[in-house]
């Protein structure tokens, strides 16, 4: 862990700080109970928690611990352990000789010696853990968007905080353990249609082989030219893979991939990178039965991965396809981004970009248009950019709504002209149209040709559902919106499908509904406006007049120059949006 000199190795790495919550206090008055218990405790963590997590112990801090980790999951699932130590001891003690625990966990760029770790993440890590109290786990930016709520456990949006001698404020998040008898709200597992038989499958991306950081993006790379092909047969359903990821190198059984992306059959593997050559494991599993039905390993060049008509991607898709259906499958383009680097910037982009705060937003539209310019014939950056567009008007951060939606609708355009296809372009420019509300009727078509051309984007769905809520059938809403959750239920974006289910409840009526999916959807992201402003009105309506005080408060705070004219400026003739204006009115906006 040191180079030639001596000196530590600099590495990318997650630390976990974990501290006794009024350690002083403790020692003062009970030192001899509180070291018996410490020590066992640390014998815990690190004979049995830490190596089960691939932990490594750096220190122990005398009321406290610092370990160090690779992965941001085996932290995350390292501070849940420990956590369940000291309440079986607690029981018998009144409750001013208990002991708590809490933690705090950040990643980043350290020094790393072999009994100690250097560097400002160490500090962040430690600042963070002071922000929680007795039982909580605190986690950073990197670290949430590397676990998955609902699985690796419950995120809780903190918001920002300023922190002693850090230089500017930090967005933190709260995790606690999953429940069980209070689950993330998710629609209930249902029979298909009897119009559709399709089987549904879930691409996971494959596991890296070879120690190399630089290679572990090609598992990722497999996964999304798997899956842009077999979303181009209209005989199966598969799942997004924004949800599928959550599931990479966790060894989660078929049944439990099922339990959570109702997944009829699972497609996983792993690959080892030899030279420019690439060996891929595939295995094709049936989750009813419990069995692989296909298993196969192919070869072939690693920058074959990168082209248009990859050969190595081809085989794959065909091989499972034969495999699941017992017939051939319609060939498909893949169009993956050309370079690694490329990938990395799209994917930051498109996650800060849901962070919903102003510096968050800035930062993804730099990155978006870094790949755009990059590569200037491909569709999918001038998407992402035309609907970073609707973002800025819808979290009303526009001085011009009506302009930036015109904006988000020629940069559609462009995309468009790159690649007339693109579902992911005609559902942004259908939903900057529904919401500029001038051409209601053009907005929808475009939204029914995005999913009938790829019954299988999530995206799709979902803007059909904003429409309906803001034009149609409120009805119509709830199912297209329920469909775009069904095809994504893991999906990092999970906040936004609960704020449309929210609205398509506000739509018919049902608002207590309406006020726990907006509630629910805040708890994942707090700045998001129109999740506010949909609890405003639900609350108004339901007659929770203080509680939409409470709520109209918090969303001035986040919009301070928010009108009744701004609020009118998309939309204004949808009937859902004058009954919006009207809670909005009568709780005194102007």
């Amino acid at each position: 862990m040191h180079s030639a000199l001596g000196l530590p190795l600099e590495a990318y790495k997650v630390v976990l700080v974990v501290d006794l919550v009024e350690s002083v206090r403790l020692m003062a008055g009970h030192e001899e109970a509180v070291v018996q218990h410490w020590r066992a405790f640390m014998d815990h963590a690190s004979r049995e928690v830490l190596p089960r997590h691939h932990g490594r112990l750096v220190k122990s801090l005398g009321d406290g611990l610092l370990a160090e980790f690779d992965e941001p999951v085996d932290a995350v699932r390292t501070a849940l352990a420990l956590n369940q130590f000291f309440p079986r001891i607690n029981r018998p003690l009144p409750a001013d000789q208990q002991l708590h625990l809490r933690a705090g966990i950040n990643a980043s760029h350290l020094y790393v010696g072999e009994h100690d770790v250097y560097g400002h993440g160490v500090n962040l890590a430690a600042r963070v853990a002071g922000l929680g109290e007795a039982g909580d786990i605190i986690v950073t930016a990197p670290v949430r968007d590397a676990i998955v709520d609902g699985v690796d456990g419950e995120v809780e949006d903190m918001g920002e905080s300023y922190l002693k001698h850090w230089p500017e404020p930090v967005r933190t998040w709260r995790v606690n353990p999953v429940r069980a008898d209070q689950p993330s709200w998710r629609p209930e597992r249902r029979e298909a249609p009897a119009s559709d038989f399709r089987p549904s499958i879930a691409v996971i991306p494959f596991d890296a082989r070879t120690p190399a950081p630089e290679h572990f993006v090609i598992g990722e790379l497999i996964a999304d030219g798997v899956i842009a092909q077999l979303a181009r047969s209209q005989d199966i359903r598969v799942i997004a893979r924004l949800s599928t990821t959550a599931f990479r190198g966790r060894q989660a059984t078929p049944g439990e991939i099922d339990a959570r992306l109702d997944a009829t059959f699972v497609l996983s593997g792993g690959y080892a990178v030899l030279g420019d050559k690439v060996l891929i494991t595939a295995e094709l599993a049936d989750t009813r039965r419990g069995e692989v039905v296909w298993a196969d390993r192919l070869s072939g060049d690693t920058l074959d991965l990168m082209q248009l008509h990859s050969e190595l991607i081809h085989q794959l898709s065909t091989a499972c396809t034969h495999a699941l259906l017992n017939a051939e499958v319609q060939r498909s383009l893949v169009l993956p981004l050309p370079q690694l680097d490329s990938n990395a910037l799209m994917l930051g982009g498109i996650t800060l970009m849901h962070r919903s705060t102003p510096r968050d937003l800035q930062r993804s539209q730099q990155l978006l248009e870094a790949v755009a310019e990059r590569h200037k014939r491909v569709a999918a950056p001038w998407a992402w950019l035309a609907k970073w567009h609707i973002m800025q008007v819808v979290q009303g951060l526009s001085p011009d709504p009506a302009n930036d939606f015109r904006r988000a609708i020629s940069i559609a355009d462009r995309a468009l002209d790159l690649e007339p296809n693109s579902t992911l372009a005609m559902s942004i420019k259908g939903h900057a149209l529904c919401h500029l509300g001038t051409d209601v009727d053009a907005s929808h078509r475009l939204l029914l040709e995005a999913t009938q051309s790829n019954p299988n984007d999530p995206m799709a769905w979902l803007y059909n559902s904003v429409w309906s809520t803001m034009w149609g059938d409120p009805e119509d809403s709830m199912k297209q919106a329920e469909q775009a959750l069904h095809l994504s239920p893991l999906d990092p974006q999970k906040y936004y499908f609960e704020m449309m289910l929210a609205n398509s409840c506000l739509a018919m009526g049902r608002l207590e509904e309406s006020i726990k999916l907006c509630q629910s959807s805040l708890q994942k992201n707090r700045y998001h406006v129109p999740t506010i402003r949909a609890l405003v009105i639900a609350q108004y309506e339901q007659g929770l007049v203080a509680e939409a005080r409470e709520s109209f408060a918090v969303l001035l705070k986040l919009q301070p120059d928010l009108s009744l004219q701004k609020y009118l400026a998309a939309g204004r003739n949808s009937p859902l949006r004058q009954r919006g204006a009207k809670a909005l009115e009568m709780l005194g906006l102007h």
